[in-house]
């Protein structure tokens, strides 16, 4: 299991851009429809793509760029 997930849904163009720049660190992550699920639609419905590190709990909302995503990842690996 990845330590960090995705949210977003089919159809969305900012969720295609911030997974290919994910996938751009190599990090490994996990795709989550929120359409899949009630409460992550309640939760991100308006707010996707929403990536999520399980441990620490903290989210990277749109929009962040490469460098906000390097921060993120740094800051999560401290936890």
């Amino acid at each position: 299991m990845s330590k960090y997930i995705l949210f977003g849904t089919e159809g969305c163009h900012l969720c295609e851009d911030a997974e290919l720049l994910i996938q751009n660190t190599g990090m490994a992550f996990t795709r989550q429809d929120i359409m899949d699920d009630e409460q992550s639609l309640q939760r991100y419905a308006v707010r996707i793509p929403v990536l999520l590190h399980q441990a620490s709990r903290l989210e990277l909302g749109w929009p962040f760029d490469e460098e906000q995503l390097q921060e993120y990842l740094l800051q999560t690996q401290k936890t």
